[in-house]
Formats: C-alpha cells, structure tokens, sequence
C-alpha cells in the first residue's frame, strides 16, 4: 500500500519576491502537484524567484476549489507533494485551500505550511492598535443590508478587528462602520503593504472615510479598534500604582487589574506610565 502524500499549504510574498522564504522555493521546486490560486501568476512568481518547478501546475480558485478537491485528494493518496499557493499571502485564510485542508484531515493525511507573509498580521503588527487580543473579518458581505448587520453585531466587539475591502467599496464600508462603530473610532487603513507605493492611513472613522471618499487603489486592510471595555478606568488605576508601590512588576500589576476591573490592558498600561511621567 503506498504511503499517502503531504499537503503543504505555502504562504507567498504579499509584495516583493525577495521576501520569499528558502524554505518555499524548496517547497515549489520539490511538489508533485502545485495548485496555484491564478497559475500565470504563478508562473510570473517563478519567474521572478527564478526557479522553474517541474511539478503538474493546475488552477485551484474559489470557482473551482470545490470540483478540485476529489482530484487532489487522488493525488495525496496516490503519495504525492500537493503545494497549495495563493496570489499573496498564506492559503486558506480569507484564500482558497480550506475545504482542502479539510478533506485531507478527514482521510487521515498529513497536512503542513511553509509559514510566509500574512496581510492580516502585517497589517495589524503596524497599525499601532492594541495586538493582544484581535480578530479577523475577511471580506464582509457586499450587499449593503448584510455588512450593516455584521458591522452592528460587532459594535460591542472588545478587540482589534481587521477587514480586508475591494479599493472601490473602501468608501462605503467606512461609512456604513462609521454608523455602526462611532465616528471617533480609531482605525487604519493599509495599502499595497510591503510594496513600492505602501501607505499606512491613520485616523478615526469618520476622517478615513473623508479620504477614502477620493480614489484609492491598491490591496486594502483595515484595522479598526475595538470597543471600550465599560469599567472602572481611575479605580484600575489606583489598585496598579498600589501593587507596584508593594513591589509587583508594572506589566503583571496590569494585567491582573485589567482583568478584575474590566478595562483594556493597553489603555491601563498607558496611564499607569502617564501616571509616572513616563508617557
């Protein structure tokens, strides 16, 4: 009985080839099977990694991930290197790849990545928005009704969010999150992120969504804030300087008293070092 495959889901430069990984072009150039998100840009990749897999090259999208997958399941099971590769970024997320993923975990196959460039935590590492805690989004519906619910239902929603949007729908998804989330909410917009033209745009809501309303271009991720915590802001931070001054580390202190008090860590955290001149 032959020994099934391996499925390996290899995340791709989100801007300059250069940031590929060794270990992804070892991974094209040792794969039996690529299935490739748009296999002429694929192609164009190889080109400009300058490798030339000899691997079966076939497309593997949303229209046809669905048809795909039997074919490649046979593949596995026959004990072949399946690579999945998306345009940018990592496989399955907010990608092609996650029924895959699943039917070769359903029979029992190996599945790994060649860990690579993801929008979704470049986009939130510089966004300068508390990291701790987030969540992410994807593409909301693109009918207006569906994107207010889901924008509604996550008004309260305490972390991070990030989002990605189509450059022409970035205007009206601002403003219908402007509605729903507060005017003031903190949020960034990142564009073309790692390549020539990258813009990171900070702002509340409602100034993003005055910007956006001129022409924007490029791949888009947004990060919005998430709600504030309703707690007590001056008791937390009164019972921080009280653990400290009993000589608890300021980062435990916090992160105790955020928690019993219902306040955001970061928030706590910043004015406790206001507090001590040292912000």
């Amino acid at each position: 009985m032959t020994d099934p495959g391996v499925l390996v889901l290899a995340g791709t430069p989100i801007g300059h080839a250069e940031d590929a990984s060794p270990a992804l072009l070892t991974a094209l150039t040792e794969a039996d099977v690529i299935a490739a998100e748009d296999t002429r840009r694929f192609r164009d990749l190889c080109r400009r990694l300058a490798i030339n897999p000899t691997a079966t090259v076939v497309s593997f999208f949303d229209g046809n991930e669905g048809a795909r997958v039997a074919a490649l399941i046979d593949h596995l099971e026959a004990g072949r290197r399946v690579v999945v590769v998306s345009d940018a970024g990592m496989p399955a997320v907010s990608d092609p790849g996650y029924r895959l993923v699943a039917a070769a975990a359903d029979a029992g196959i190996r599945v790994t990545a060649v860990p690579g460039p993801s929008a979704v935590l470049t986009a939130l590492a510089v966004s300068g928005l508390p990291t701790d805690r987030f969540c992410f989004e994807g593409f909301l519906p693109r009918k207006g009704g569906e994107r207010r619910a889901r924008l509604a239902g996550l008004a309260a929603e305490p972390r991070t969010m990030v989002f990605f949007e189509a450059p022409h729908r970035l205007a009206v998804f601002l403003a219908d999150a402007e509605a729903a989330l507060g005017a003031d909410r903190r949020a960034v917009v990142c564009r073309e992120l790692t390549k020539t033209y990258e813009e990171v745009r900070r702002g509340t809501l409602a100034e993003l969504r005055g910007w956006a309303e001129g022409e924007v271009r490029g791949e888009l991720t947004v990060v919005v804030e998430g709600a504030q915590v309703s707690g007590d802001p001056e008791g937390a931070l009164a019972a921080v300087q009280a653990a400290v001054a009993s000589g608890q580390r300021l980062s435990e202190a916090v992160a105790e008293v955020a928690a019993a008090h219902g306040v955001p860590r970061r928030q706590l955290y910043d004015a406790a070092l206001k507090s001590r001149g040292e912000r």
